[in-house]
């Protein structure tokens, strides 16, 4: 049912869409910083979050920004936009058909699109489900899935998505349908590999933990003939059902990079493309539709955002798109204006506890002693697991409270299951967690000895190998932690086979462990990265909160 603020809203973009091909900068801005949502999801679940995702929604940006004037109907804009995104997408796997890549691992540093959607819109139960089977799709049923997500969540109509994949609404509901149905076959998957039964992980024990389509088909093929992995052990919701109403995941925080102008012409603007400015934005910033001044952002590999600069007037009233108005946006928060050097502002001074996380290193050299580990007060801590805690399976947890260090030590099983590995997080904080030393002689990825040159503590080449996320710090044998309140230590076991010891521990144990040298037959030293003050590490997933699935916790958390 059409409302009357659905109308308004409409009215509102229509009048944005003219001003902009007048020329409006301000309309532009808007425009540009409304709709950058939107193509993001498109493209970001059509490529699963792939490096290139950065390239092909700059793309389709500026390419809306290049042919503004040649739309007529404002009406049309949000299906001349999807419509452009969808060519984009398609041009790039054509230009990708000579040099094949992988596409169920996300390169270099982009984020896995369905990782992103559970982390970023808290997904829980069946809904993170549908969201993690999205991986195990071909490219070209991810495509189709990227719109009709969108549809079902109330973003764009059936005739829309019919018109950017360019069939009729009767061939779309066809190859909608079919798009569902492995969809379902792929939420199986998904459910039988959470707890798999043993001919599950015996037949996983080869696989490298990347969904494609080989094993898609003989994981559904066991599947089919297993009762225990094809019992869903619960009512399955449709994923039609689960998905109304969903919100776009919103575009990352560290999306931008500001190239501010101030207030230059765009004419002046051409004299700078030396400092790093792309050509095919200043040709959309000197084209006549859509002349504005140049004061611009250029997104993560060089995607269009225009920002206002400090002479700018105040921003228009704020109209967020709806389904049912012409452009369809979830209510995600617009990029922000850059600030001027020469402007006033007062930022608040924030405590350094949180600021800092722990982040990946280098392995050092076996032999090399580590720095001395600072002595922090110690009462004592207690486990609600006792002395000694043993947690192998997944939503196992403990919870530690006083004031003291505690030992966590890693058991990896990938001759069970190897795989993608999620990591435990800690939930509930109350008071303060650091991450202080790691020991046990050698890191996790460090060579096991034997007459397997390919075996670490991470797996083997005959096993198969344990995964961690993208980012991730490489776990040591012992890690240890300080911690001066209370927090719950929750295992997330999904994709691959591991289990925590974790008992309190002394200031003496840890030192002993960490600086007092090798014993015989270890590889190295531990490593200290306690500081003795407040810029001591905190661990990469931690949160005050207490999330309903704790594997919801983000990786490099601040708290």
């Amino acid at each position: 049912m059409r409302t009357y603020a659905d109308a308004e809203a409409a009215r509102h973009w229509r009048a944005t869409i003219a001003d902009a091909q007048a020329g409006d900068r301000q309309a532009l801005d808007e425009l540009v910083a409304g709709w950058l949502p939107l193509v993001y999801n498109i493209v970001g679940r059509a490529l699963n979050g792939h490096a290139d995702v950065d390239d092909v929604v700059q793309e389709t940006m500026l390419r809306a920004v290049d042919n503004l004037g040649s739309l007529r109907d404002p009406d049309s804009f949000r299906s001349w936009l999807v419509a452009i995104a969808m060519r984009q997408i398609r041009d790039r796997a054509r230009r990708r058909t000579t040099q094949p890549l992988d596409e169920s691992v996300p390169q270099d540093d982009a984020a896995d699109f369905a990782e992103l959607t559970v982390l970023r819109l808290q997904l829980e139960g069946q809904r993170r489900e549908v969201a993690e089977a999205v991986r195990w799709l071909d490219d070209e049923d991810r495509q189709l899935l990227s719109l009709w997500w969108l549809e079902v969540a109330g973003e764009l109509t059936r005739r829309e998505l019919a018109a950017a994949v360019g069939v009729s609404r009767q061939h779309a509901a066809v190859r909608v349908q079919r798009v569902k149905e492995r969809l379902e076959v792929s939420r199986g998957i998904v459910r039988a590999l959470d707890g798999a039964c043993p001919d599950l992980r015996e037949l996983t024990a080869r696989w490298n933990g990347r969904p494609d389509s080989v094993w898609r088909k003989r994981l559904a093929r066991h599947i089919r003939g297993c009762g225990y992995c094809g019992d869903p052990r619960e009512s399955v919701v449709p994923a039609e059902r689960l998905l109304v109403g969903i919100a776009l995941v919103p575009v990352p925080a560290g999306f931008t990079i500001s190239l501010a102008l101030g207030g230059k012409t765009a004419a002046a603007a051409t004299a700078t493309a030396s400092a790093g400015w792309s050509a095919k934005v200043l040709t959309a910033l000197t084209k006549p539709a859509v002349a504005v001044t140049a004061g611009a952002t250029l997104a993560a590999g060089g995607a269009y955002v225009v920002v206002q600069t400090p002479e700018d007037p105040p921003s228009r009233a704020s109209v967020v798109p709806t389904a049912a108005s012409t452009p369809a946006l979830s209510p995600a928060p617009s990029p922000s204006a850059s600030p001027s050097p020469s402007s006033s502002v007062t930022q608040e001074k924030t405590a350094l506890y949180g600021s800092v996380v722990d982040a990946v290193d280098s392995a050092p050299a076996p032999d090399s002693p580590p720095a001395a580990l600072p002595q922090r007060p110690a009462a004592g801590v207690t486990s609600s697991g006792g002395a000694h805690a043993i947690m192998n399976h997944r939503g196992d947890s403990v919870t530690l409270s006083g004031q003291g260090y505690v030992l966590v030590r890693w058991q990896i099983s990938p001759q069970y299951r190897s795989g993608g590995l999620v990591m435990p997080s800690w939930t509930g904080l109350r008071g303060k967690l650091f991450h202080v030393a790691s020991g046990g002689g050698r890191r996790m990825d460090d060579p096991a000895g034997g007459t397997d040159s390919t075996a670490t503590g991470m797996g083997s080449k005959t096993t198969g190998f344990i995964v961690l996320p993208s980012g991730t710090q490489q776990m040591w044998q012992n890690e240890y932690f300080y911690l001066t309140g209370s927090v719950t230590l929750t295992v997330n076991e999904r994709g691959a086979d591991y289990g925590l010891s974790v008992f309190p521990t002394t200031w003496d144990a840890v030192e002993k462990d960490v600086t007092s040298g090798p014993a015989q037959g270890a590889r190295r030293y531990g490593l200290v990265r306690d500081t003795g003050g407040d810029d001591t590490p905190v661990p990469q997933y931690v949160t005050r909160e207490t999330p309903a699935d704790p594997a919801t916790v983000p990786q490099a958390s601040r708290v």
